[in-house]
């Protein structure tokens, strides 16, 4: 009997220093010292420097961006890929928090996500392939074969020029497009993502003038999800001050993109 009286107090005790733990990691959790858990964001893996496999590891700008977020919040990063086309329909279904894949803010995805300040801007840029010199500005496009990324700004932009628009699920294959004789007249893409493919992979292509219009990225978070978006934002804030943008721009830049 007497130790089913000491067993009972000792569940007892153990239960309510539980309780006690629980509360204490509810308590630093609310107070923002340290959220614990996962921070999962979502890029399409395709869109070098931002966002690529190398290794089978997501890499990227977007993802060293995503990472350092996810630490200012005192959580663990998950990078995760989703094709571009149903990204923000994925983000809405809560298969992740946020969207970190320099993903343009416009008027129509307002309507559907939230958006951070946007945390750099580039311009839409006209690449053609070095032997070409019958397209020498935006005007000549027109009737032109275009090459863009389906589901992109750049989509809706080329449309403007011609019918014959040409999508693909990546930047670097539309680009190589270009040296393939009779397949594309012309691509257009991030400014920064072209000038990055011509270096890495010895593209003979060329940029034709500047940039036709300049993008804003910013990061995708649910309608929902209010409270998320304050904290990203001062997240991003964070990393801007303390210097940590910067370097992490720097390495794959060699500038801080966000000025």
């Amino acid at each position: 009997m007497k130790k089913s009286v000491y067993v009972l107090v000792m569940s007892l005790m153990l239960v309510s220093f539980l309780a006690a733990c629980g509360s204490k990691e509810k308590e630093t959790a609310a107070s923002g010292e340290k959220k614990g858990g996962e921070f999962v964001f979502a890029s399409s893996g395709l869109y070098p420097p931002f966002n690529y496999s190398d290794n089978n590891k997501l890499v990227g700008f977007d993802v060293e961006i995503g990472t350092a977020i996810a630490e200012e919040l005192g959580m663990e990063p998950k990078p995760v890929t989703n094709p571009w086309q149903t990204i923000i329909a994925a983000l809405q279904a809560d298969k992740f928090h946020a969207i970190i894949g320099s993903m343009a803010i416009t008027d129509e995805r307002l309507k559907e996500v939230n958006f951070t300040e946007p945390y750099y801007e580039s311009g839409a840029q006209v690449f053609v392939s070095e032997d070409n010199n019958s397209i020498k500005s935006v005007d000549d496009l027109k009737d032109k074969r275009i090459g863009v990324v389906v589901s992109s700004t750049f989509e809706e932009n080329a449309k403007e020029y011609t019918d014959d628009v040409k999508t693909y699920d990546s930047d670097v294959t539309a680009l190589q497009d270009l040296m393939v004789k009779g397949r594309l007249d012309a691509v257009i893409t991030d400014q920064l993502v072209g000038m990055y493919a011509i270096k890495e992979n010895d593209l003979k292509i060329k940029k034709v003038g500047e940039p036709i219009y300049l993008d804003q990225m910013g990061i995708a978070i649910r309608k929902e999800d209010e409270k998320l978006l304050e904290d990203v934002n001062k997240a991003l804030e964070t990393l801007k001050e303390n210097g940590k943008y910067g370097e992490i721009s720097e390495k794959y830049f060699g500038e801080d993109i966000s000025k």
